[in-house]
């Protein structure tokens, strides 16, 4: 590798909150185990990452990412998310109602859901399916906004075997 090629320096966390807040810390984990304890795996990767990718949070990011092609998630798939209003065709119609979703909940600047995205999802999921898939999509935007509080880096994340 050449100097120009060089790769930047990495930046340091801001802060380790999880070990500052530990009983916070603690409570985020019980509430992500319980959110995402009836929803399909796949599904759950697609919304976690999504959910990074609008929130910007680089260290989830990486780390759904890697937790999705550990789980068997096609590389495909997880290029595409950026653009899956383009690209619906690499997903089911559920996995598009819950991409959906997510994006209407991560970005509710408009102050509310829109009821066209909810019955949409609706139209793919129960009552109770619903519950937890909004669950899910809160949880993980908790957890985006500690990494970009924090400036958590990226990188390091080892997915589980």
């Amino acid at each position: 590798m050449t100097t120009h090629d060089a790769r930047l320096p990495e930046h340091p966390s801001r802060l380790d909150w999880a070990e500052l807040a530990p009983d916070v810390y603690k409570a985020m984990i019980r509430l992500d185990t319980a959110a995402n304890r009836t929803l399909d795996p796949t599904l759950l990767n697609l919304i976690k990452i999504r959910s990074s990718q609008l929130n910007h949070c680089a260290f989830c990011l990486d780390m759904h990412s890697k937790e999705a092609l550990a789980a068997g998630e096609s590389a495909e798939r997880i290029i595409q998310l950026d653009a899956w209003d383009e690209s619906r065709h690499f997903y089911t119609a559920r996995e598009v109602a819950a991409i959906e979703l997510t994006e209407a909940i991560t970005v509710i600047t408009n102050g509310f859901v829109d009821d066209d995205v909810f019955a949409r999802a609706s139209a793919q999921f129960d009552q109770t399916e619903m519950a937890y898939l909004i669950a899910a999509i809160t949880t993980i935007n908790a957890w985006n906004r500690f990494g970009v509080s924090a400036r958590m880096a990226p990188g390091h994340y080892p997915p589980a075997a």
